[in-house]
């Protein structure tokens, strides 16, 4: 593939639910525009998007892909995002690096979930967009209600561009509302004639819709059309390409991706409607020592400023950075610094990428995209720059993990080798995260979902090393509830100099004060040499408490009478003799578990609220209170125990049907029910016994 200058330039990604046919559509592209000469089928597991072999098993899109082409003397960089839910951070380094989004529905029933989230954040950035209604060959495919259910919803800036011929299987080409004219016919074979006459009164109807839809981008069209005047032609062409750059007019088209109908269209509208990078905004930063702001033009010369957007890690290709050039030329065999880190790099071979093809070039110009290989510290989301014109971009905004489980290595070897799997796993990933719980030992994995995690793990057996998951632990505590003393004693003769430790010991409970020690020995009952071995002994008690092994908290102890032997008394002897009068008076002073309590907060549309709450309640869920949140949807806050959460990433999809996100965070310890406190504490024993 030759090399293009930035005008020449469409970076444009695939966006929507999954299963809508993106990753076809990509495929589609490619084959008409002349990319590829046979078309790939995901349910065979051979498109060009689709190459990693757990897409090619799951039948879904896991990484962001590239597929570039080239039409009418443009090269169109198409980003297949994948839009199953636990991917949202791919949608987020993908919108990170195009001009325009394609938001793909099917023409059976609503835009989903997927593509409600595509549109919000595409908007939030003012991105330009497309709609393509896709599988307009199926059964039940329906054009006219897809675009009213999404003129309702978003109103008069959703522009009919296309009129289907036809649907299901008598499905064979589109009419172009613009230029009023018929292209029937698939792939490159396509036909333009005039509209067939039983179709004229319908593209007439729609044709109304795209002029309204055009005037409203531009405000002296808007005027003249309620003025009741009629627009010309080339009024229509300028509203519209002016909305569509502005954010005010979002094409619809319709088509087959798996039949190749309506494809030229799409990629004219591509070439000729949307924007190219020079177009866009300056591209902005900031100086990574002083912090001051920084502004590049996205030319050629302009300083090196490049964001890293996907990073892939493979134990065979080793790490593959896909990036794209945000201003200036990218050199293969220069010296570069990486900002984010502080770290030069060297860049190797530079390519163009084609799904896990991938095609040498010596460099890359500003407003492209392209992949290198080895460099030894850049992740995704890093910029790498001009050493001598150091610029920081803003980072890619991947949201925090909402969904943990714990896992154990099944061997030796896989424990050996989990760490560095896990961290090449998560540099290439920023949407996943670990951790070590200090408390249950446990390794956690934090990630956006069940399938995202499953995906995960099995990326580390890649690395070498096979994990399983297992429950995880919650971080009780234990504390007492009423005020007892008793004796701790240690008494052990071996023959020789024996040992010798004995202490009165009193506790009480001291609720949110933490640990408190009380030295209230008097007379010498215990020699002041040893008194700070019974507090050792205490907080080593305290360690793993006395109900199910967990620490004790929020309690006052005070020491107040003991005895001693002249010759077997010794530190080491009161630290057990502390150690065994915490155990018996805890055990007489009504000994209680605490768990965890979250406050948590979830965002949801406004009609979803009682389903939520009532799931909380039934979670043992305080509700704390609940507010408008704004465009339809509601802000509610309740407290809730850390054991309920442990599924509620999956939980609040399935009752939101993928429209609610939460956010959770620490807030305070409180008292088990009786009942799951019993069931912890039996669960507790049966451990104890089974490691005996």
């Amino acid at each position: 593939m030759k090399s293009y200058g930035i005008r020449e330039i469409r970076n444009v990604g695939l966006f929507g639910h999954q299963g809508v046919g993106k990753t076809s559509l990509a495929e589609a592209l490619l084959y008409v525009s002349g990319e590829i000469d046979r078309l790939g089928r995901t349910e065979e597991g051979t498109t060009t998007c689709d190459f990693d072999p757990e897409e090619q098993r799951r039948r879904i899109s896991i990484n962001v892909a590239l597929a570039p082409c080239e039409w009418q003397g443009a090269k169109i960089n198409i980003v297949d995002v994948p839009g199953y839910l636990d991917f949202q951070g791919e949608v987020l380094s993908a919108l990170s690096v195009v001009e325009a989004a394609i938001l793909v529905t099917p023409a059976q029933g609503e835009p989903e979930v997927g593509f409600e989230n595509a549109w919000e954040l595409a908007a939030e950035r003012n991105l330009p967009r497309a709609i393509f209604v896709n599988k307009m060959d199926r059964e039940n495919a329906d054009f006219g209600m897809v675009l009213q259910s999404l003129r309702a919803r978003y109103g008069t800036i959703i522009a009919p561009f296309q009129l289907p011929i036809g649907s299901a299987e008598k499905f064979v080409g589109v009419i172009d509302l613009v230029e009023m004219k018929a292209f029937v016919g698939a792939g490159k074979e396509v036909e333009c004639s005039e509209i067939p006459p039983e179709c004229m009164a319908e593209a007439l109807q729609y044709r109304e819709l795209l002029v309204e839809s055009a005037a409203e981008g531009d405000d002296e069209l808007i005027e003249k059309f309620l003025n009741g005047e009629a627009l010309s032609h080339d009024e229509i062409v300028r509203g519209l390409h002016e909305g569509i750059d502005a954010g005010k007019v979002v094409p619809v088209l319709c088509g087959s991706a798996s039949r190749d109908i309506g494809m030229t269209d799409l990629l004219d509208i591509i070439v000729h409607e949307f924007p190219n990078p020079i177009e866009v905004e300056h591209i902005h930063g900031k100086h990574p020592q002083t912090g001051a702001a920084e502004r590049r033009d996205a030319t050629d010369a302009a300083p090196l400023a490049v964001l890293i957007f996907k990073t892939i890690a493979d134990p065979f290709l080793g790490t593959l950075n896909y990036f794209r050039v945000q201003s200036g030329v990218l050199k293969g065999g220069t010296a570069v610094l990486n900002s984010t880190r502080g770290k030069e790099e060297r860049i190797g071979q530079l390519s163009y990428a084609r799904g896990k093809s991938q095609e040498p070039c010596p460099e890359v110009h500003a407003g492209d995209i392209g992949v290198t290989a080895k460099l030894i510290d850049t992740h995704t989301g890093d910029t790498l720059c001009d050493p001598a014109k150091p610029i920081l971009l803003d980072a890619i905004p991947i949201g925090e993990p909402i969904f943990e489980q714990a896992v154990t290595a099944k061997s030796k070897v896989d424990e050996d080798k989990m760490g560095p799997a896990l961290q090449r796993v998560a540099a290439s990933d920023p949407a996943f995260k670990f951790r070590r719980d200090p408390e249950t030992g446990q390794t956690i994995l934090c990630g956006v979902g069940e399938t995202h995690l499953a995906i995960v793990i099995e990326r580390l057996k890649k690395f070498g090393a096979t994990v399983e998951v297992v429950d995880q632990k919650i971080p009780f505590r234990e504390t007492v509830t009423q005020k007892a003393e008793a004796q701790g004693r240690h008494k052990k003769q071996t023959g020789g100099r024996g040992q010798f430790g004995d202490c009165w010991l009193r506790i009480e409970p001291n609720r949110g004060g933490g640990f408190e020690y009380v030295d209230a020995v008097v007379g010498g009952s215990i020699p002041r040499q040893f008194i700070p071995a019974v507090e050792k002994g205490v907080r080593q008690a305290m360690e793993t408490g006395s109900l199910a092994g967990h620490p004790v908290v929020d309690v006052r102890v005070t020491c107040f009478n003991g005895s001693y032997h002249d010759v077997d008394s010794s530190e080491a002897a009161f630290i057990m003799a502390g150690i065994a009068g915490f155990h018996a008076v805890t055990e007489k002073a009504a000994p209680t578990l605490l768990e965890p309590i979250l406050n948590i907060e979830v965002l949801i549309p406004e009609g979803m609220l009682g389903d939520v709450m009532s799931d909380l309640t039934g979670k043992r869920g305080r509700i704390v209170g609940t507010e408008s949140a704004g465009t339809g949807k509601t802000r509610l806050r309740a407290t809730v125990p850390q054991a309920e959460l442990l599924r509620y990433a999956i939980d609040l999809r399935s009752i939101s049907r993928g429209r609610g996100t939460f956010t959770a965070s620490a807030s305070h310890y409180e008292e088990v029910p009786a009942h799951l406190a019993q069931t912890i504490i039996a669960n507790h024993k049966k451990e104890r016994e089974a490691d005996h």
